[in-house]
């Protein structure tokens, strides 16, 4: 029925396949994992594979390249949001909370509190290239 395929797409479309929390054990022949058997009304079960038999029914979940999982459907994606969101708080006349303009932030220098500090340049989380550290560089002392 169109009922059970939504039920059963659900299940798959936005989750992973197994979550750490649902396998209860491995040893050097077997895994014994929790589920759900939804023939039976959603009883959960344990079941024991082969290491084998695990991993190709665990590959099964793996996505095709170029292959996304949903992650918003409907009115939740961006797409919709973006095309009509305005429309439809118009006509269930929702009042929409203007954002507050951010102000620039300018910090002011750690020395003598007063200048504004300018960014020179910006740096990934792994922080700043072999190249630009160069040398010793005194940081103690302020120039204004």
């Amino acid at each position: 029925s169109p009922k059970s395929v939504v039920e059963y797409l659900g299940r798959y479309t936005h989750k992973i396949a197994i979550s750490n929390h649902r396998i209860k054990s491995i040893d050097n022949e077997n895994v014994t994992f929790d589920y759900k058997d939804y023939r039976v009304a959603g009883v959960k079960k344990q079941m024991t594979l082969t290491h084998k038999e695990f991993i190709r029914r665990f590959s099964l979940h793996i996505l095709p390249k170029r292959f996304v999982k949903i992650r918003h459907y409907g009115f939740l994606s961006s797409t919709w949001k973006r095309q009509k969101l305005k429309l439809l708080q118009e006509k269930l006349k929702v009042k929409v909370l203007e954002k507050a303009e951010k102000k620039v932030f300018m910090p002011k220098c750690p020395c003598c509190k007063t200048g504004n500090l300018h960014r020179i340049a910006v740096f990934d989380q792994r922080g700043p290239p072999a190249w630009y550290l160069g040398g010793s560089q005194s940081s103690s002392s302020c120039k204004n």
